[in-house]
């Protein structure tokens, strides 16, 4: 009895941190809404919880509590940590196929929200449109996580600077370099980056650049935090003193129809052992996953020592269960 009752006192004060954090109730739309101490707080968290996993201690920080999963865009990572991660937090997820849902038929997403809010604790959603994720977050009054959208993908990109703390101790200061499409993640680590005091520096072929709203977004956040943030179209020029190497696909998801046209402009984009001598010599190589070996990346970097790859897509696990636990917590 006593031990269960340590136990339980242990359990409540790493949920008084949570409480703490004061995120309970909010949404997680973009990495450039949050505040630094919001990003250093899921950091903590993620590390706690990652302990908590590890040394195989319950942590029911959800006990009760539903989380509706919304897919519109297929996933492997995003599907399995989030379901996982709630079954682990001791709550319930639901997948919810956008096809099965009236939202695939032509209903209003407030409509598919306000409904939703009344059932659920949370959701998670992973789809093309990112206003329709806006408007999902406007409508229903309980929190509302972005799993992707064509724009932003930022549980990934918090998932990488938690990974790149636990590997170099710190952020301010790092330089990533980030070679190839100007994509959704590209933008995501643009304004992660920036909050953190990282600098970035961003190789896109002419045409692939990220959003012009999210560089002048990041760009500002990088003055306020002591940082910098090139956009460039030279890889070996990005790559140039990095203590972080990410790439991502050529050609995502929705973009088939362009995969020759994109092969043919990313040509020199690839991060191999050729870019790799240009980076710090203790630099570490990131990738979110699906990865196109040969493409964007060689074999040998990609499985290579300094590859921390699949460290990062385990840490999707545990940044995402802190994002739940700090949102969807009791206040």
């Amino acid at each position: 009895m006593l031990a269960a009752r340590k136990k339980e006192f242990a359990n409540e004060l790493d949920r008084t941190d949570i409480r703490k954090a004061g995120m309970a109730g909010k949404d997680l739309l973009s990495v450039h809404d949050l505040s630094v101490d919001e990003v250093y707080a899921i950091f903590e968290v993620a590390k706690t919880l990652k302990k908590k996993q590890q040394r195989g201690e319950e942590h029911h920080w959800l006990k009760g509590k539903t989380l509706g999963m919304i897919f519109q865009k297929s996933s492997t990572r995003t599907r399995v940590s989030f379901e996982v991660g709630m079954w682990q937090l001791g709550g319930t997820a639901l997948f919810l196929n956008a096809n099965d849902l009236q939202i695939g038929r032509g209903e209003p997403v407030k409509d598919t929200a306000r409904v939703l809010a009344r059932y659920l604790d949370g959701i998670m959603i992973r789809t093309y449109s990112h206003p329709d994720v806006m408007d999902l977050a406007q409508y229903a009054d309980i929190p509302v996580v972005n799993g992707l959208t064509d724009l932003l993908h930022p549980c990934q990109a918090l998932t990488d600077l938690f990974t790149a703390l636990e590997h170099k101790g710190t952020l301010k200061g790092l330089k990533m370099a980030y070679l190839g499409d100007g994509n959704n993640m590209a933008n995501a680590l643009l304004h992660a980056c920036a909050k953190v005091g990282m600098n970035i520096a961003v190789a896109a072929p002419i045409g692939y650049e990220p959003h012009p709203v999210v560089v002048a977004e990041a760009q500002h956040a990088a003055l306020v935090h002591g940082s910098a943030v090139e956009i460039v179209n030279d890889p070996r020029a990005a790559a140039a003193g990095a203590d972080i190497l990410y790439t991502d696909v050529w050609t995502s998801m929705g973009q088939e129809t362009e995969q020759a046209i994109r092969y043919k402009a990313f040509q020199g984009f690839q991060i191999n052992r050729e870019i790799m001598a240009l980076a710090r010599p203790d630099a570490i190589v990131m990738h979110c996953l699906p990865a196109h070996r040969g493409e964007e990346i060689t074999e040998e970097v990609l499985e290579g020592p300094q590859s921390v790859v699949f460290d990062e897509a385990e840490n999707r696990l545990h940044v995402q269960k802190a994002i739940l636990a700090l949102l969807m917590g009791d206040q």
